[in-house]
């Protein structure tokens, strides 16, 4: 997704003005008197021989199920319901025709059966190992899950922290209607006379409180939960009367992210183990005074919409697919690589652990951080248990995209 103007542009316009003062200033060599030798010059030791550059490696590499280390140990029939969920979606797709017979076939098999779901994906898919440009395979897998927030419909203390939906000047524009090839990428901005400039970042935004008045959905009562709100994409609210209310992600700002965890080490705040979600949690607590200069160092800022009610109560929210999230069994990709909705098996391990995380998981949401090849994001669920496992999980990982013949591009 992109998400602000790049700099190269100017930066290579700044190098090439660079390069021409550079050379305007160079003197030709004074030549040297006609009796005078000189050794020959010795070799250039900066001289080496021209690097060949291979070109990148494909995505997606064909792969034989035996590849898939502990394929065969997982209980397949508990990633069912969330594979069932991605076929309502899957058909209607421009592919739709080629994962329609598979997705016809399951309707009729039964969920609760592990060894027939698996002898069913593979006599109807293929695996294909993700592989990174530089042809490495492993990549980095993080975990979300949906916060508790506590708040309500009136501002009134504690509840000053507003949840804002999406401002009425902010406009998005889709380059995949310009470009083919830039689908899934897209630019937001607002209009300053008849031009299009970056829109507002968070320092803006959060010093701007009183334009975004008609904006406001809810107020919560703790600044840092509605970060990390922020970053989970949807969450519920407990209101003071006990009602509960949903909400999911709208749109962003268009900044890029910024990683707090990763400026607090730099700035020697937290060590490189502490800045989980948890040890941000804990720092900000410790010290309150210095907590918006922190949260601003991040410019993303995302806005909220409010979901109506479906489904069981232990429903997961609604990823980009358009579909509940399942607990341990939805992922979030980067859909540049990986389809969204495709089953993937991951091989990866516990948070902060050696122990072992293989299992079939359902490809049904996308995240702003979520860029590249071999990259996840692990939805562990709702609440405390679910966010202290995704607020710990940094893990090395591999992931197989499992797609019905004919889907994968040549």
């Amino acid at each position: 997704m992109l998400k602000s103007k790049s700099p190269c542009l100017f930066f290579s316009a700044a190098l090439l003005v660079s390069l021409l003062s550079a050379c305007a200033t160079l003197k030709e060599p004074a030549k040297q008197p006609a009796e005078m030798s000189c050794a020959p010059c010795p070799a250039c030791a900066q001289c080496t021989a021209p690097v060949t550059t291979l070109p990148p490696a494909k995505p997606l590499q064909l792969a034989r199920w035996s590849d898939l280390s502990g394929w065969g140990d997982d209980d397949v029939s508990v990633a069912w319901p969330a594979f069932l969920q991605s076929c309502r979606v899957l058909v209607g797709k421009p592919q739709g025709a080629l994962w329609r017979p598979a997705c016809d076939e399951a309707k009729g098999l039964d969920g609760s059966d592990a060894a027939t779901l698996r002898r069913f994906f593979e006599s109807r898919f293929e695996p294909y190992l993700l592989t990174n440009p530089d042809g490495s395979t492993s990549g980095m897998i993080t975990g979300y899950y949906e916060p508790l927030l506590r708040g309500s419909r009136a501002r009134s203390k504690p509840y000053l922290q507003p949840v804002l939906g999406v401002p009425g000047d902010l406009l998005t524009i889709d380059l995949g209607d310009v470009l083919p090839e830039l689908k899934n990428m897209r630019l937001r901005g607002r209009l300053q006379g008849n031009k299009v400039i970056p829109y507002f970042s968070r320092a803006e935004i959060t010093g701007r409180e009183k334009d975004y008045a008609d904006r406001v959905l809810l107020w919560v009562d703790d600044a840092v939960e509605l970060f990390f709100l922020q970053i989970q994409g949807s969450g519920r609210v407990r209101l003071p009367d006990g009602g509960m209310v949903r909400i999911g992600y709208a749109d962003q700002n268009g900044h890029p992210y910024q990683s707090v965890g990763r400026l607090l080490v730099e700035r020697g705040e937290l060590t490189l183990e502490q800045a989980s979600m948890q040890g941000i949690q804990a720092w900000a607590r410790a010290n309150p005074a210095k907590l918006n200069d922190l949260l601003n160092a991040n410019p993303s800022y995302v806005f909220f919409r409010e979901l109506t009610a479906k489904g069981a109560e232990n429903e997961g929210p609604p990823g980009a697919l358009g579909v509940p999230l399942s607990a341990e069994r939805s992922i979030a990709v980067d859909p540049r690589h990986v389809p969204l909705g495709a089953p993937v098996f991951l091989s990866t391990t516990q948070p902060n652990s050696p122990s072992p995380l293989r299992r079939l998981v359902l490809a049904q949401d996308t995240g702003g951080a979520i860029r590249g090849v071999v990259r996840a994001d692990f939805f562990w669920g709702f609440g405390a248990e679910a966010g202290a496992q995704a607020g710990r999980m940094k893990q090395s990982g591999q992931m197989w995209v499992l797609l019905p013949p004919g889907v994968a591009p040549k």
